[in-house]
């Protein structure tokens, strides 16, 4: 006997608004639709609205947890734009802020996930090093959301002491170990991680997923290598790949960027020159063109379309995040899996509504 599971749009396992209708067999996932849009707010139409600089604050509001990637995307389309050269210095405070931004992403999606498991012990304890990152973050840019440090030309503010975050580093890839530790050891994690949400690369081509996603299925791509951008060519770094294609493959590759990501940042603070880190003065009208940017966002490639028309405000701007090409392939996942694997496999893609949906 079958029947229909409404899986939200508000639901204790879910972080935001999202529908899943489920058709369930015995205890079977047999189809799976998807109804987006719940928490659309006309932001691409609202850009249009407002003038360049004013739509800093709109574009990071697309997501309260990749808002860094999401202004420095933007900024990169409308330097483009505009035939901004970045100072230096200012290149660099944006990688190392970025690469923060991804640690802090990261960590929380292990937390979220841990706690999905029922794995509370390591769900406080991620939360803890989360905590940790998320006061570096406030201490450069003054806020714990929205961290408000990019701007057109550069980034507002300077880095005035690399030594507490290089102190914060070294205490969080102590800690970071214990957790990796435990991700790929413990009998409790990887009995309700592995084989679950299968993808082979074919279908990961196939789908088009992005970011962690594709790369736990041992396909290498990412944008700071695939099409280097600001001063990532500057770093050396490896891109984690896992053959494995399931939700433990994922949560290791995950593991490893962070390491990973803490190697990028201590490069980046040594590297980083002195000089201004931002143009004093940018012209308020973009003459007419067209620019398209890309990032590596901690959930995969996210792009920005710019088209401007010699005003001081956007003809268009349109916004492609990685869920909207991840959700798909989750649908397809969630096929022949238990209904109680059904809230993992949701939060395993790391899903951000309020990205897709704008």
């Amino acid at each position: 006997m079958s029947y229909k599971f409404p899986l939200g749009p508000f639901h204790p396992s879910l972080e935001e608004g999202e529908y899943f209708e489920l058709e369930i067999e015995g205890e079977v996932i047999k189809e799976v639709k998807m109804r987006i849009g719940v928490s659309h707010r006309g932001i691409e139409k609202l850009a249009t609205k407002k003038n360049y600089m004013q739509n800093l604050g709109l574009v990071e509001r697309v997501c309260g947890i990749c808002s860094m990637h999401h202004t420095w995307a933007y900024v990169q389309a409308v330097e483009k734009a505009l035939g901004l050269q970045v100072p230096e210095r200012g290149e660099y405070i944006r990688v190392i802020v970025g690469e923060l931004e991804r640690l802090h992403s990261h960590i929380l999606w292990f937390g979220l996930g841990s706690h999905a498991i029922g794995f509370d012990s390591l769900f406080m304890f991620l939360f803890g090093i989360r905590e940790a990152v998320m006061d570096v973050l406030e201490a450069i840019s003054g806020n714990r959301v929205n961290y408000a440090i990019n701007t057109i030309g550069g980034t507002r503010r300077d880095i005035k002491d690399p030594d507490m975050i290089l102190k914060m580093l070294d205490e969080l890839e102590k800690n970071v170990a214990k957790a990796v530790d435990v991700v790929i050891n413990d009998k409790t994690f990887r009995m309700r991680t592995e084989g679950v949400g299968k993808m082979t690369p074919e279908q990961a081509y196939e789908w088009g997923v992005l970011g962690p996603t594709l790369r736990g299925t041992g396909i290498k791509s990412d944008i700071r290598i695939d099409a280097p951008y600001s001063v990532y060519p500057e770093i050396e770094f490896e891109v984690p790949v896992v053959d494995g294609g399931d939700i433990f493959a994922r949560a290791v590759v995950r593991a490893l960027e962070v390491l990973e990501s803490i190697k990028i940042i201590r490069q980046a603070l040594k590297k980083m020159p002195s000089g201004p880190y931002r143009i004093p003065r940018v012209p308020p009208v973009v003459a007419p063109a067209e620019t398209i940017a890309r990032v590596e966002a901690p959930r995969g490639e996210l792009i920005y379309h710019l088209i401007s028309n010699g005003t001081n405000k956007p003809h268009r701007l349109k916004i492609r995040t990685p869920t909207i090409m991840n959700l798909p392939a989750l649908a397809e996942m969630m096929k022949g899996a238990s209904i109680a694997d059904a809230p993992l496999l949701v939060l395993h893609v790391d899903p951000c509504m309020s990205c897709m949906d704008r």
